[in-house]
């Protein structure tokens, strides 16, 4: 099917370059045509049966057939010209039988079957529980329910717990440090200079008040001029 192409279009366009005539019937391809042609045709061919499409092998033989109209390049390779296509990295199929790591895992063949497990009343006699009554085997199960319950309870009130403690601090490097300090020392010196202008300027405004207060008492002390 991929040989042949849509409508046959692939199979006409091989014809057409090799000039050789090509039949496909169901898995078998007959040609017939030029020595040079077959040759084409049969490596174009079986590389389609290899998995690779006929149309980069098609437009390979389309360029080499415009080459071969250029005299100037008779006597030059023309792998400059020709296109390299890249194969893609298929992963292979596993053998049948295996990987030898697998082979090397495999248990060895005996003919003997595997040994019987004990049997639930088995235990219960190596253990002693067998002779209990009902109602101590009750209280048994339930002790152990109660342990396992608790441990539980133990681990999640663990993982709930850790939420809640705090992460371990980094250390501060010493450059960290001195820049802190740096900074809390500049802190204090701009408060101490916003102090100092902050009293500058009541002074100021006490020397202003107490100049108009002795004007305002002048102009009052004044004495009134006679009327003639």
């Amino acid at each position: 099917q991929r040989l042949l192409g849509p409508n046959g279009s692939t199979l006409k366009a091989l014809e057409l370059l090799t000039g050789c005539y090509i039949l496909v019937q169901g898995n078998t391809v007959a040609c017939m045509g030029p020595f040079q042609g077959l040759k084409q045709a049969r490596k174009v061919i079986e590389e389609c049966m290899k998995n690779i499409h006929p149309i980069y092998n098609i437009k390979t033989l389309m360029i080499r057939r415009e080459l071969a109209k250029d005299q100037q390049l008779k006597h030059e390779s023309w792998e400059r010209f020709l296109p390299s296509f890249k194969k893609k990295n298929v992963k292979a199929k596993r053998p049948l039988g295996g990987t030898e790591e697998a082979k090397k895992k495999r248990k060895e063949y005996t003919p003997f079957p595997p040994p019987q497990q004990p049997s639930k009343i088995d235990q219960q006699l190596e253990s002693g529980e067998y002779f209990l009554s009902d109602k101590d085997r009750k209280d048994n199960a339930a002790a152990k329910r109660f342990e396992d319950n608790k441990k539980t309870k133990e681990v999640r009130d663990k993982e709930r717990a850790a939420v809640f403690v705090a992460p371990k601090e980094k250390k501060k490097r010493a450059s960290e440090e001195a820049a802190a300090e740096g900074a809390a020392a500049s802190i204090a010196a701009i408060k101490k200079s916003s102090a100092a202008a902050a009293a500058s300027a009541a002074n100021i405004r006490g020397a202003a008040a107490t100049k108009k207060a002795s004007a305002t008492d002048f102009m009052m002390k004044a004495p009134k001029k006679q009327k003639a």
